[in-house]
C-alpha cells in the first residue's frame, strides 16, 4: 500500500522582494492553505502568513520565521510542534501613547476572543530607530540604530516566561513617499517588509525561539486606487493580529547541537519535523538564490518552481540547475502557479509519475550493451 501520509513540504515566497503573489500582506494565504491541503504539513514563513487584520490558521500549517527556516533546511535544527506558545509582547519605546495603547488593545482582543497566551510585555528601554532601505536589485532591505537595545528586551522577555516574542517596532511614516504610492497600487515593492526580517532574523539568531514583527504606522490616508491585494493593510489600527496568532502556534526551535547522541535517538521517533522529512520545496522562479533553497538542492530534495515574478532574477537557467541536477525529472519541477504547484504536491505525495500527466508521452528507452 502506498504511503499517503503527511508530506512535509517547505513554501517559500521571499520577503521584500515584490512577488505578484505574496509580495502583498496576506495575499498568499489562500495558496498556503491549497498546499496544506494538498500536503497536510506545509512549513511556511510570516510573510506568506501575515494579513494585517485577516488570519488564516490552519492545524497543518507551521508558522517559522526566515532565519530558523534556513537552520532548519540545513540541518541544524528541529521543529517540534506545540500546543499553544506563550507570547510576549517587546514594543519600541518609539511607539506614542496612543498608538502603543492600540497595539495592547489588540493582544488583549486576542486573549479575550481567541484563547491566546499573550504576555507579559515590555518596553524598549529608548525608541529602536528603523531605517528603510532600497537594495540595487530593487528589493527591500533595512537596519537598527539600536539593536543591543532591542536584544535586552527580548532577553528579558524570555527570562519572565515567554516562549516566542512579538515584537512591535515604530517605522517611519512614508505615506506621500513614491515608493508607498506604488506599493498601494501593486507596482511596488513593500518597502517595510526587508527591515522587518532583519529584525525577526536578528532576534531568532540569538534567542532561537519563534519571533517575528509586526510595524507599527500611523493609519494612511484612503486611496481609491488601491490594488486589491493590499487591502488588507487598510483594516484597523495595528498589523499585530495575524503575527499573534502565527506565533501562538509556532514549533519550538531544538538545536541539533544541544542534544547528546542518545536524545537524537529518541527524537527520531518522536514527531519533531527535520530536513529528512521534507518532500519537497516550492519557490518562485528567480528568488532560488537564498540559502533555503540551496541546501535543497544540495540534499536533493524535489524542487517545484513556481512562476511568481518579483524584482529578483536568480532562475533556474542562471543558475543552471537543470544541468546540476542527475535527474531533473524528479527533482527539478516547473508550476505556472500554484494550483499546478499543489497538483505536483498530491501526484509525489501519493507516488503518481509526473511524466505520466503530460504530454507528450514518450516511449521507454531501451538501454543497449555497448560490445
Amino acid at each position: 500500500m502506498i504511503d499517503t501520509s503527511a508530506f512535509p513540504t517547505l513554501l517559500i515566497i521571499p520577503t521584500g522582494i515584490g512577488c505578484d503573489l505574496g509580495g502583498y500582506a496576506g495575499d498568499a494565504i489562500p495558496a498556503a492553505k491549497l498546499l496544506a491541503a494538498a500536503s497536510e504539513c506545509l512549513i511556511t514563513h510570516p510573510n506568506v502568513m501575515n494579513g494585517g487584520s485577516l488570519y488564516w490558521p490552519d492545524p497543518h500549517i507551521h508558522y517559522v520565521e526566515g532565519f530558523s527556516l534556513n537552520l532548519f533546511v540545513a540541518g541544524e535544527l528541529f521543529l517540534k510542534p506545540v500546543r499553544q506558545q506563550k507570547v510576549g509582547l517587546l514594543i519600541d519605546a518609539g511607539l506614542d501613547l496612543d498608538l502603543k495603547k492600540r497595539h495592547l488593545q489588540v493582544a488583549d482582543g486576542c486573549v479575550a476572543s481567541l484563547g491566546l497566551d499573550i504576555g507579559p510585555a515590555i518596553t524598549t528601554e529608548r525608541a529602536l530607530g528603523i531605517n528603510l532601505k532600497k537594495g540595487l536589485s530593487g528589493s527591500s532591505w533595512g537596519n537598527i540604530d539600536e539593536p543591543e537595545v532591542l536584544l535586552r528586551g527580548a532577553e528579558k522577555l524570555k527570562e519572565s516566561g515567554a516562549t516566542a516574542i512579538a515584537v512591535i517596532t515604530r517605522f517611519p511614516d512614508d505615506s506621500k513617499d513614491l515608493e508607498t504610492k506604488l506599493y498601494r497600487q501593486g507596482k511596488g515593492v513593500d518597502f517595510i517588509s526587508g527591515a522587518e526580517a532583519v529584525i525577526s532574523h536578528f532576534l531568532v539568531k540569538h534567542l532561537m525561539i519563534p519571533c517575528a514583527h509586526a510595524p507599527a504606522l500611523a493609519p494612511l490616508p484612503v486611496d481609491y486606487d488601491l490594488d486589491p491585494r493590499t487591502s488588507g493593510e487598510e483594516i484597523g489600527y495595528t498589523f499585530l493580529q495575524s503575527v499573534l496568532v502565527g506565533l501562538s502556534r509556532a514549533p519550538d526551535l531544538i538545536c541539533k547541537s544541544d542534544l547528546n547522541i542518545k536524545e537524537k535517538a529518541v527524537l527520531k521517533m518522536t514527531s519533531l519535523l527535520s530536513n529528512s522529512n521534507l518532500g519537497a520545496v516550492i519557490v518562485p522562479q528567480g528568488a532560488l538564490g537564498g540559502e533555503a533553497v540551496l541546501s535543497c538542492i544540495e540534499k536533493l530534495i524535489p524542487l517545484i518552481i513556481v512562476s511568481n515574478k518579483g524584482v529578483l532574477d536568480v532562475s533556474s537557467a542562471k543558475m543552471r540547475l537543470d544541468f546540476f541536477s542527475g535527474d531533473k525529472d524528479m527533482n527539478i519541477l516547473y508550476a505556472d502557479n500554484y494550483l499546478e504547484a499543489a497538483g505536483l504536491i498530491t501526484a509525489l505525495r501519493h507516488g503518481i509519475n509526473i511524466k505520466s500527466l503530460r504530454r507528450p508521452f514518450d516511449s521507454i528507452k531501451e538501454l543497449i550493451e555497448s560490445s
